[in-house]
């Protein structure tokens, strides 16, 4: 408002001065007589003050067209001018545009409407560090390979892009199954930028699936120095591949260092069930019983497995049953309800034939959580103890149906492995194997395939009064036969 008001009071001002001028001029007495080529004109005060104005005026325009006209004739010469900055502006002003249209359409999936303003981007900007990348993905997108691939070759020529273009390119021999190829475009862009997390990953899943241990381990200590890696994943990682370099160490016959680098994975990371069966035996070949056992309790406290029992077994190998259940009792003391100690109680008993104990040591586990083991553990009880083949049938029927219980999982692609390696056969990722029950039944059966125990033989209840139950029914059976 006060604004407003001030600029109507200044025009005002300016007019009224403007009045006044003109009126005073035309009341100043004298004026100019000027005679050209016989033309005579006498000229007020007022008048010669305007046409002096008018002749500023025209000498300014004069000025200015001799500027355009100098103009004109450097930007036809080349040079740089107004009118040259005032196109390459026109020019960026598009080209950005372009790009950022690119980019959008990249984004939302469009592959050839990007290529195209890529190359309009490319075309106005002439900065190849901001198009080329663009031009490259673009045309990843359009399914255009050879092009994609000669974009990122263009991008190796500038030292600012030569990492963009070497990781651009070893994706693409990744997904080609180069890994060859791939191993060596990793290992450069891991000279180029050592603290770029996916390519870190990139090459020490490459360098653990062509076994190279001893590279893996230092692009794993440059992980844990860049900081993206915590110091505890680190350590069961790098006990991943210095059990692996044991087990190359141990198959090239030299057992002295595969000795020596399974006690260190041990080491590591105790949890780590491979490693502490190997580093055990390796005391026991030392004949260091004492070690042996402390590896294989500190690692059942973890995580009970049937690998740490047979490796406990085998520290003596020719004892008697009786006292193999003595000696397993420092085992199956830690963790007693885990289900794999169950089993492994259940298994002693079963050895030392002392069925009953063998029947008390397994608890309810076929009924809680039946496995095809246990399940097969409860058919084995069962003909030890006199049961009827059609009895023991029905266990090992239903033991063919239930589930497998836990085996070694890949986390990421879920697929089962025989025995535990540091690579997932299936997918090639690396420390992903896991002891555990798969989410999902890992044989699929036919329909019906339930009804296969009462087919081919009931299973008996584990209380005594069931048993006493079709003892008496088979004597009842048996009454008429007698009398006759």
């Amino acid at each position: 408002m006060l604004w407003s008001l001030t600029k109507i009071i200044a025009f005002i001002a300016i007019v009224t001065g403007l009045t006044f001028g003109a009126v005073y001029l035309m009341n100043t007495s004298g004026g100019a007589d000027i005679t050209i080529a016989g033309y005579n004109a006498n000229l007020s005060t007022l008048e010669l003050t305007i046409g002096f104005a008018l002749l500023i005026l025209l000498v300014w325009l004069l000025l200015k067209l001799m500027g355009l006209l100098v103009a004109t004739f450097k930007f036809l010469n080349g040079d740089e001018t107004a009118i040259s900055r005032y196109f390459s502006r026109n020019r960026e002003r598009k080209g950005f545009t372009a790009l950022s249209e690119g980019m959008m359409a990249l984004a939302s999936g469009e592959g050839q409407l990007a290529l195209a303003k890529a190359a309009k981007a490319e075309k106005y900007l002439e900065r190849p560090e901001l198009t080329t990348l663009l031009t490259a993905q673009a045309a990843e997108l359009a399914g255009d390979r050879r092009k994609a691939e000669e974009t990122y070759k263009r991008l190796l020529q500038d030292d600012r892009t030569r990492f963009v273009g070497v990781r651009g390119i070893m994706k693409q021999k990744l997904a080609d199954g180069d890994t060859a190829t791939a191993l060596r475009l990793a290992e450069k862009a891991f000279a180029i930028k050592p603290k770029h997390v996916e390519t870190q990953d990139v090459l020490l899943q490459l360098q653990a699936s062509t076994e190279d241990w001893k590279g893996a381990r230092q692009t794993l200590t440059a992980k844990l120095k860049s900081g993206s890696l915590p110091r505890d994943v680190h350590k069961r990682r790098d006990a991943v591949l210095a059990l692996s370099e044991a087990r190359e160490v141990l198959a090239e016959g030299n057992s002295i260092n595969a000795r020596e680098a399974a006690i260190e994975a041990n080491r590591l990371s105790p949890d780590l069930i491979p490693a502490a069966v190997m580093a055990a035996r390796s005391y026991i070949e030392q004949e260091n019983t004492r070690y042996a056992t402390r590896v294989i309790k500190k690692a059942w406290e973890v995580h009970p497995h049937p690998d740490l029992a047979a490796v406990f077994a085998e520290i003596v190998p020719d004892e008697d049953p009786t006292a193999r259940i003595k000696r397993f009792g420092a085992l199956t003391r830690i963790n007693p309800d885990d289900p794999e100690t169950i089993m492994l109680n259940s298994e002693l008993q079963i050895a030392a034939e002392n069925f009953p104990e063998a029947r008390r040591a397994l608890r309810d586990l076929v009924e809680t959580a039946p496995t095809a083991r246990n399940l097969t553990l409860m058919a084995a009880i069962e003909r030890g103890e006199g049961s009827d083949d059609q009895v023991v049938r029905g266990w090992l029927t239903k033991a063919l149906t239930a589930s497998r219980g836990p085996q070694w999982v890949c986390d990421k692609c879920q697929n089962i492995h025989a025995a535990w390696t540091p690579v997932c056969g299936n997918c090639g990722s690396f420390d992903t194997l896991s002891w555990k029950t798969p989410s999902s039944g890992e044989v699929a059966m036919p329909a019906g395939v339930e009804m296969l125990p009462l087919i081919v033989g009931q299973i008996a209840d584990q209380s005594d009064e069931t048993t006493e139950d079709t003892i008496d029914a088979e004597v009842i059976d048996a009454d008429p036969v007698d009398e006759n």
